[in-house]
């Protein structure tokens, strides 16, 4: 019997259309004599979509056209209850409501409300096998702010930053611009901290560009981080797959850049190129760096992976000051674009075997955790004592 697999993609991200092809990629990979591949597209209003005309890209030119030929699906939030249900069934209809029973899930939701933990943590409601890093490692992985906390605690480098709120933003913007100025000094990245692919990060070199690029930034995001500049920079990307305490590095790769820093353009469009996806940015894959230098790099991409928590695969980006050599972990993407493929095809394993490699994880993670207790068969509401007075065990505070 074939494992049914749900591929989630799509999203209220403005990483939405990117997510749409690295999903296409996805289910394009999977070997169909094991696998079933139910599609499952979410649209930019959040609702769920699922048919065989997902799996063609040329019909993402018109989604409203495309949904109307599709079936609105959705899940149940109840522990167990692994059924993709119709939306529309109609008052009287006799129809069977549910359109698959899943075996497990592969999100390829990129960015917000889907790589951040939101969607995780509707998967680990439903209790269903699901491939990549649940919900505390995604949402720990997606702020920036968070992340760089975590990493410099554990004594993993990363670049001096300061961060800040919106709200903050308007009451304080002179404190906040002299601690920035005092602390980093120019040049500067300004970042959205929970947004990926580049999306309303600017380069401020005096504090009128600083003013500019915080206004932009918080556009998209309650919380914006300021990073020093490495100006000599060159960034190298790498991938690591497996659990926090089995996995494995790829080869690492330089991506081309055509400014200062990656822009979306760099990442998904290589420039200048009409082709989509990670895959077909310019890039130098292998990177052309030291042996040694691989190596480091490597090695703190899976101990980030590894005090993350992290599972399935991500893509942690570093970057090299050639001042004077040091490397600094930029960020982890925990669901990067195209899942990487093209770096572990780099380090010999192929685009099918990465997706046998995720599913085999999830159904591993699943079977681990419950392997551990969350509740007692005891019920205190039977034992006597157990609750006194209208304001429960505590009782009444004065």
């Amino acid at each position: 019997m074939k494992t049914n697999i749900a591929v989630f993609f799509g999203g209220r991200s403005v990483e939405h259309e990117i997510s749409v092809i690295s999903a296409i990629q996805a289910i394009n990979a999977f070997n169909k004599d094991k696998f079933n591949i139910i599609p499952i597209y979410i649209t930019k209003q959040g609702k769920w979509f699922t048919g065989p005309q997902l799996l063609e890209l040329s019909n993402y030119k018109d989604m409203n056209r495309l949904t109307e030929q599709c079936e609105e699906v959705f899940m149940r939030p109840e522990y167990g209850d692994y059924n993709l249900y119709k939306t529309h069934t109609g008052l009287f209809s006799k129809k069977n409501p549910v359109v698959a029973e899943l075996h497990a899930v592969l999100p390829v939701l990129h960015g917000t409300n889907g790589e951040d933990g939101i969607f995780e943590g509707l998967l680990e409601t439903i209790g269903i096998p699901f491939a990549g890093c649940n919900t505390l490692s995604s949402a720990n992985g997606m702020d920036k702010i968070t992340m760089k906390m975590i990493l410099k605690e554990e004594g993993i480098p990363v670049v001096d930053y300061v961060w800040f709120t919106d709200k903050e933003w308007g009451r304080k913007r002179e404190d906040i611009i002299s601690r920035i100025e005092s602390k980093l000094r120019y040049p500067v990245i300004v970042k959205p901290a929970n947004l990926g692919s580049s999306v309303g990060i600017g380069k401020a070199a005096d504090r009128e560009e600083l003013i500019a690029r915080i206004d932009n930034a918080e556009k998209f995001s309650q919380r914006i981080i300021v990073e020093r500049m490495i100006e000599n920079l060159k960034e190298i990307n790498c991938s690591v797959l497996g659990d926090a305490d089995d996995n494995e590095a790829s080869v690492c790769e330089e991506p081309i850049k055509t400014g200062d820093f990656l822009s979306y353009e760099d990442k998904y469009m290589g420039g200048s190129k009409t082709d989509h996806g990670m895959q077909n940015s310019d890039k130098r894959n292998p990177a052309e760096i030291p042996s040694s230098q691989s190596e480091e790099i490597q090695r703190l991409a899976r101990e980030t992976f590894r005090v993350l928590s992290c599972h399935g695969v991500s893509r942690i980006d570093v970057m090299i000051d050639e001042a004077d050599g040091k490397i600094y972990v930029n960020e982890i993407n925990t669901i990067p674009g195209s899942l990487s493929y093209y770096l572990w095809e780099a380090s010999g394993i192929s685009f099918e075997s990465l997706m046998d490699r995720l599913i085999q994880l999830a159904f591993k993670r699943k079977r681990e955790t419950e392997l551990k207790t969350f509740s007692y068969d005891a019920n205190i509401f039977n034992m006597g004592g157990g609750v006194k007075g209208a304001k429960g065990a505590k009782g009444i505070k004065r």
